[in-house]
């Protein structure tokens, strides 16, 4: 495949990114079409352009309509970048018709959509990989590598938070809300691909049971808007999976936090060894610790994600080179005939604990079995 033409659905701020980022990074990428129900997200300058996305592109075809976009653009893939509420009727019909597939996470929104969109994929002819860049950052590097080569032995224990900041009122993020109320409006522990992500790369098997817990609300939300002040959310959950075989995994996750702390934390414990990267107040660290060994730290230098392998390629952009290589992963694998790098399978696998989390806090805490597409006993009923 010499060239790939690409098309992006849904330009909010990451939509704009990556397109420009596929565009810019990749010589072999024609970006062929985009698509927004808003058009002066395309007409007009936003976000973290350096001018209108119609300027930077002028032989871009803009559409209003998704199916008229798949229809007329000939596309080799699609990347959806839609809210995080609205990705799997996007995925199915660009893969009804055989168009490459590169969506974002969480990739569906509740049971009936996995359901959907995994008889979707099994009936395409194309591929589609679950875009969950935080599987490419440098812990996740140090982790699979490690785990690799026995330094860890069989993992027992994991523990991942995701603290993002926020305060009522506050500007800071404003883009991230832009065209949606998603990142408002979703309950926290359903947003847990980004944590779950990097430590079930290295298990081989998925989360069986889940028991989550919320704090309930302790704010004033009317700075939510109208919505807000009769949507209460927790303000933070937690909710701890285990696997079939016993391994337990601890995630905390927020939905309104003061503590400007940094973002991701994790820490994975095994039997022949430790390791955790700790983010605080914006620098980072990874530590490993063999049992057998003397103790080692690895420092994290040049950058909070930089992944190992682009540490010095000046077109790893976004997130910090995470973004780069998740698009340079899915172009090789594309362009080689291979296998998704991050296939729905593993997609649906880090999606659908936070769905039995919150059904489990709804229920008071009550433990729940998960299944899944694949297995025999799969169901969209909840027991």
């Amino acid at each position: 495949m010499d060239k790939i033409r690409v098309g992006v659905v849904g330009l909010g701020h990451r939509g704009r990114i990556m397109f420009k980022l596929a565009a810019d990074g990749f010589d072999f990428v024609v970006p062929a079409a985009a698509c927004d129900i808003l058009p002066h997200n395309w007409y007009e300058q936003q976000w973290l352009m350096p001018d209108a996305l119609c300027n930077i592109f002028p032989d871009t075809e803009f559409y209003e309509n998704y199916d008229e976009m798949l229809e007329k653009a000939n596309l080799d893939v699609v990347i959806v970048e839609t809210g995080a509420d609205i990705h799997a009727e996007f995925c199915a019909k660009a893969l009804a018709k055989n168009i490459n597939v590169l969506s974002d996470i969480p990739v569906v929104a509740n049971l009936e959509e996995a359901e959907m969109l995994w008889k979707a994929a099994q009936e395409s002819k194309a591929m589609i990989s679950t875009g969950a860049n935080p599987n490419y950052q440098r812990f996740a590097d140090y982790l699979k590598d490690f785990y690799k080569k026995g330094l860890l032995g069989k993992p027992y224990c994991m523990e991942a938070e995701y603290i993002h900041w926020s305060l009522p009122g506050s500007t800071e993020n404003i883009h991230l809300n832009e065209n949606g109320d998603w990142r408002k409006l979703l309950i926290p522990i359903r947003y847990c691909t980004h944590s779950l992500g990097p430590l079930l790369a290295i298990l081989e098997e998925e989360l069986r049971y889940v028991s989550c817990f919320g704090t309930g609300s302790h704010g004033d939300d009317g700075a939510f808007g109208e919505k807000g002040k009769s949507f209460k959310k927790d303000d933070m959950m937690c909710a701890q999976y285990q696997t079939e075989s016993g391994v337990v995994v601890r995630l905390q996750r927020n939905g309104r936090c003061r503590a400007k702390i940094g973002h991701h934390n994790y820490r994975v414990f095994g039997t022949e060894g430790y390791m955790e990267r700790i983010d605080r107040f914006g620098k980072p660290v990874i530590r490993y610790n063999s049992f057998n060994e003397l103790d080692t730290n690895l420092k994290e230098v040049e950058g909070r994600f930089m992944p190992i392998a682009y540490a010095n390629n000046p077109k790893a952009q976004g997130h910090d080179g995470m973004d780069y290589a998740m698009l340079d992963a899915f172009f090789k694998a594309l362009r080689n005939g291979e296998e998704a790098p991050i296939s729905l399978r593993a997609g649906l696998a880090m999606t659908l604990p936070g769905i039995y989390a919150e059904e489990s806090a709804k229920r008071g805490g009550q433990v729940l079995r998960m299944v899944y597409p694949w297995d025999p006993d799969w169901t969209t009923e909840i027991k």
